[in-house]
């Protein structure tokens, strides 16, 4: 589905990242913003990052691509997954927040933006780039994450998975099937990547 459809006066949830892969908890993240966001979210659209800011190496936008739009499979059109990034991307180079949201509220005149990040990156946002104009922007939704329970926004604690430990595991040869949706874990076998071998 195109994220691009998006009727006037609707609320929409931003979900960026690099998911790398994308992993169970991000899941768990898009069915809990989803269900309890007040005012509620229409959609939740995943932005995958297309070159992150400080050159961290990231698998092909292809693929990070291709595996949010399985991981958004089992929310039919309530996850969508946008190629906003890509499209900036192919004229500036790296992902910045600011020029994302920027983008999609002149893309989006009359559809109300809110930002969903991890409480791990709560105390990163002031080193955004942009970040003072950036947070008159946009409304931010917090999700709890284990190990930040003193800026967790609600009592939800999402499971300590990372793409870190995922792309580890891999790497190693070691069973991740209880942190990636199996789609997911399909490509990448597929796809060899992260080290996995045929």
């Amino acid at each position: 589905m195109c994220y691009r459809f998006a009727s006037v006066g609707a609320r929409i949830g931003i979900f960026g990242g690099s998911f790398n892969p994308p992993h169970v908890a991000h899941q768990l993240a898009c069915a809990y913003v989803l269900a309890t966001a007040r005012p509620r979210l229409d959609r939740l659209w995943m932005v995958p990052t297309w070159k992150h800011p400080f050159d961290k190496q990231l698998a092909p936008y292809a693929d990070r691509l291709a595996m949010c739009e399985r991981a958004a499979r089992p929310f039919g059109d309530r996850v969508v997954v946008s190629r906003i990034e890509e499209e900036l991307g192919a004229e500036s180079g790296a992902s910045y927040t600011l020029r994302t949201v920027k983008a999609l509220r002149a893309q989006h005149p009359g559809v109300e933006l809110a930002m969903v990040i991890g409480a791990d990156l709560v105390a990163e946002r002031e080193r955004w780039h942009g970040w003072p104009e950036l947070k008159t922007l946009i409304e931010f939704i917090v999700v709890g994450r284990g190990g930040y329970p003193e800026v967790a926004a609600t009592e939800l604690m999402l499971p300590s998975v990372s793409s870190t430990e995922v792309r580890a595991r891999l790497g190693r040869g070691e069973p991740v099937d209880a942190l990636l949706d199996a789609d997911v874990i399909d490509y990448i076998r597929t796809h060899q990547l992260y080290g996995v071998r045929p």
